[in-house]
């Protein structure tokens, strides 16, 4: 393997999945990319919560760490937008960048992630990862006690209400609109949890701090923080191009390890796991590198049983 533009392995994406992957097989002593776009889905927050000796690191903090352990094992960190992948033989998969330049591994992992989407309410966006939250058990912790809202229609919303009341007593449903049933209204009321039927106009932010809740009747229904549920969308565009086959919602099929329909194809993190926390996607990420080096382990065995066979003769 002389070319410097070819790998053992090529990682596409680059936070706690991605390089957790990496250091393994770097410690693994194989040859290792990662590419990144620099864009990590947890960007506005300022810290993350519940992984183990890093409770309260802000995320840019341990990608920092991260790649410079990776590099610390020869691992190579190629910033970069992946435009394509494709199979260039039974072997070999070319990984196409949106600058032009192609690089060529063994095997390819996918770590790309996924993306959210939010309710369309003025201010939501602008508050996304602040004060205008998703996971409790990532957030729950810092605002407890606080007035808290959520926000969204449906079954899955009323679930997140009633889970969230763990962290506060002072929890209010904005259904912005949608209907309830019976027994979960009796849920709702049976916790404690107030139910808003009027639409949302909009969140009220004053001194860059989420002060309420705007309803379209022109109420203010004063909350701290406000949790959504978004509609998770995985970033499978590359994925799917290749061939990999994927669920009625666009997730990736894949075994217990990460591997995909295609051969010599992995997934790890949220890629394929929309509700993985980082932790969790480290994890992931740790036991498909182990899967993929197992996986060259075997090719590189066959081969020097063919090059010593054609040796003897």
């Amino acid at each position: 393997m002389n070319d410097p533009n070819e790998y053992d392995v090529i990682v596409i994406g680059g936070s706690a999945a991605g390089l957790s992957a990496a250091l393994v097989l770097s410690r693994a002593r194989r040859r290792v990319a990662v590419v990144d776009s620099g864009e990590p889905r947890n960007a506005p927050a300022a810290h993350m919560q519940g992984f183990l000796s890093r409770d309260g690191m802000p995320p840019r903090d341990l990608v920092a760490a991260g790649r410079g352990e990776v590099e610390q094992y020869g691992g190579h960190l190629v910033g970069g937008l992946v435009s394509e992948v494709r199979r260039l033989d039974a072997s070999r998969f070319a990984v196409q960048l949106a600058s032009g330049e192609t690089l060529s591994a063994r095997r390819v992992l996918f770590a790309t992630g996924l993306r959210d989407e939010l309710p369309d309410v003025p201010g939501v966006r602008d508050r996304w990862g602040r004060d205008l939250l998703h996971c409790p058990y990532c957030h729950g912790y810092e605002v407890h006690d606080l007035p808290l809202g959520v926000l969204g229609p449906g079954p899955e919303t009323v679930q997140h209400a009633l889970i969230i009341r763990q962290w506060s007593p002072d929890v209010v449903l904005f259904t912005h609109g949608g209907d309830l049933t019976a027994p979960e209204r009796e849920q709702l009321e049976a916790r404690g949890i107030d139910v808003v039927d009027t639409p949302v106009a909009r969140l009220v932010v004053e001194d860059d701090t989420l002060r309420g809740v705007e309803l379209q009747d022109g109420r203010t229904i004063a909350r701290s923080a406000v949790f959504v549920r978004p509609r998770f969308i995985p970033n499978n565009d590359l994925l799917t191009a290749l061939g990999c086959e994927t669920d009625d919602g666009g997730w990736p099929v894949i075994d217990n390890t990460g591997g995909t329909s295609v051969r010599g194809a992995w997934v790890a993190g949220n890629a394929a796991n929309p509700r993985a926390q980082v932790i969790t996607a480290a994890g992931e990420g740790s036991a498909a590198a182990i899967a993929i080096n197992n996986d060259l382990v075997d090719e590189d065995v066959r081969q020097a049983v063919r090059n010593s066979r054609t040796t003897d003769r």
